[in-house]
């Protein structure tokens, strides 16, 4: 039965990564097509200065796109091949950022929610993570996780001090607390992002294993420059942001993987 779930993760991860990629490819099209239409519309008139104009406008214009598609395709061949293209890193986070909202919008437009197209990302963003190769395990592992996982009638302010927990059991931080001493991994309870940003700065960490729901993740993520983040979706039983869970095997996993270097995750 473990086996049969674990294929069935594996295809809903596969199929997640390429609603993303998917978008990403009709967002990049979608805007060759508007810069063609505006060519199509300007060069219709006689005017000659706009036209050197437009033609230098368009150029410029081309040489973005050809870098977007390169960045792009070099995502795809990343994720497919499961392989690490160092060299194309920067062009493919550029590829990504530019392109990112123009897929959240075509999303809509196909009928998509929003959330599924966030998680799709952050599914392209933990494989691309895993896939990084590096000369050396990483020790200093920080655990972001969003308040929203304590108790909500709960007394204990532990967003200044984790460790003010009791350990009641209503909420998975006292289990979260026992998973970072076990691992000897930083843990830290975070209200937003303005807080995260702040805890990065300060507690300087070589890689971070953030749990949150899709919104925060994705501006998480794209925030975070030269750091590798994981992103961990929370679950939600009573709705957002209140009493929500996380699946501790995942967090675990994550955290092993930063400080083993081990396996790493199929491919497109």
């Amino acid at each position: 039965m473990s086996s049969i779930m674990q294929e069935m993760n594996e295809v809903e991860k596969k199929v997640k990564k390429r609603i993303f990629i998917g978008l990403l490819v009709c967002s990049l099209l979608f805007l060759v097509l508007v810069v063609a239409f505006a060519w199509w519309i300007v060069s219709r008139q006689a005017f000659y200065f706009n036209k050197i104009l437009l033609t230098s406008i368009i150029t410029v214009a081309l040489l973005f796109f050809i870098l977007l598609a390169v960045g792009l395709l070099g995502l795809i061949w990343s994720l497919w091949r499961s392989k690490d293209l160092t060299s194309l890193q920067r062009i493919m986070h550029t590829a990504t950022s530019v392109l990112f909202p123009v897929a959240l919008r075509l999303g809509k437009w196909f009928g998509l929610e929003e959330e599924k197209v966030k998680n799709s990302y952050i599914q392209v963003s933990n494989q691309l993570v895993r896939m990084q190769t590096r000369p050396q395990a990483l020790q200093k592992v920080l655990i972001l996780a969003p308040h929203c996982l304590q108790w909500s009638h709960c007394l204990y302010k532990i967003t200044i001090n984790v460790h003010n927990c009791k350990g009641c059991g209503k909420c998975p931080i006292a289990d979260l607390i026992k998973l970072a001493q076990k691992l000897e991994a930083d843990l830290v309870v975070v209200t937003g992002g303005t807080l995260a940003r702040k805890v990065v700065k300060e507690r300087r960490p070589q890689a971070i294993v953030a749990i949150a729901c899709e919104r925060d993740l994705t501006s998480g993520i794209q925030d975070i420059e030269g750091l590798p983040v994981y992103g961990i979706v929370n679950e939600r039983p009573e709705g957002p942001c209140a009493n929500t869970r996380v699946d501790l095997r995942k967090v675990e996993e994550a955290i092993s993987y930063f400080q083993h270097n081990n396996e790493k995750l199929g491919g497109l």
